[in-house]
């Protein structure tokens, strides 16, 4: 009997022993990743998954990164410091017609294009009624690409029918404020605060760009990135961490207050005004992403063809020197 007490405690010590292998196993599972963000919107779904332990519980320990600039973030994931990243596609493209290979596209979280646009005094009717006027805007950016667009439908001349401004996005609202410019074309926070003053209104916004109805492309759309060397490594950590993004996604859609008050510690933004970005931005769900990457039968979605339209109309407008073929950096079986 003695020795049968002593087996079923020996038995019982190694069964603990396995179970704290097992959760010390689980606990060393937890791959790594250095994620490269910013306060903008487009990182919101990482920040999110990661301050709920959303990411923590698919096995990935995400280490944020913060950079000033999309030209900073993809350097560093150029330069393998960065694993996994949003970006505004028009960077990305820029690379990839340079042929850069490093990196590969495998989602959209999000569209922003009720939270960019045009705006201007209430007296302007359209955007003929600009003509002679001074336009403020970021060059470079999506609000760049989406003011040439839309004057080019209008066959307005960029350079004799306005006066374009360079100005950052943080100058464009005392600028307007201070009559230095007619308009702004501006992405939120600015843009709300622009769109907020006196006599002030909204005369278009992202859906007004000439890819949008076809291909539900904005000029600048977020894209999220893999480093490939990384992807290659760890298989399985792309797609988890799609799965946190989605799950963050779907606490935005639903419960955008809970969300907002995780994000103020990010951006610093009153409560309210973060609260407003949350709710006017649409944050895709899974199968959302995957129908905008890939159409059932394995052939390009709609975003997908949307990137290769804007990349050769960043070429018409001489933002990048050449079109790269858009569906080589495509990796949609993650989704």
């Amino acid at each position: 009997m003695n020795k049968r007490r002593e087996f079923l405690k020996q038995a019982s010590l190694l069964a603990a022993a396995g179970t704290l292998t097992s959760v010390s196993s689980l606990v060393k599972a937890a791959t790594v990743v250095t994620y490269g963000g910013s306060t903008w919107l487009g990182h919101y779904s990482a920040y999110v998954a990661m301050k709920t332990g959303m990411l923590s519980k698919l096995g990935i320990d995400c280490r944020w990164q913060s950079f000033s600039t999309s030209s900073a973030r993809m350097g560093a994931v150029m330069a393998g410091n960065v694993d996994i990243a949003v970006t505004g596609v028009v960077s990305a493209l820029a690379l990839m017609a340079n042929g850069a290979k490093q990196f590969e596209l495998i989602s959209t979280p999000n569209n922003f294009g009720k939270a960019e646009g045009l705006l201007v005094h209430d007296d302007v009717k359209s955007i003929k009624d600009l003509k002679g006027k001074k336009i403020g805007v970021t060059y470079a950016s999506s609000s760049h690409v989406l003011l040439l667009d839309v004057l080019k439908q209008a066959q307005m001349d960029p350079v004799r029918d306005v006066s374009i401004i360079n100005l950052p996005a943080t100058e464009l609202l005392a600028a307007y404020r201070g009559n230095q410019i007619d308009a702004a074309v501006a992405w939120t926070p600015t843009f709300d605060r622009i769109k907020a003053l006196p006599n002030t209104k909204l005369l278009l916004d992202d859906s007004s760009f000439s890819l949008f109805k076809t291909y539900q492309i904005t000029p600048g759309p977020d894209v999220l990135l893999v480093r490939r060397a990384f992807a290659s490594a760890h298989s399985d950590v792309p797609k988890n961490f799609l799965r946190g993004i989605s799950q963050a996604n779907e606490l935005m859609t639903h419960s955008p207050e809970d969300a907002a008050k995780i994000l103020v510690e990010l951006t610093g933004l009153p409560l309210p005004e973060q609260l407003a970005i949350v709710k006017q931005t649409q944050w895709y769900t899974l199968d959302q992403q995957r129908a905008l990457f890939v159409q059932k039968g394995g052939q390009p979605g709609s975003f997908v063809e949307g990137m290769q339209k804007l990349s050769e109309m960043l070429v018409s407008l001489k933002e990048i020197d050449q079109a790269p073929k858009v569906q080589d950096w495509v990796q949609s079986s993650y989704l």
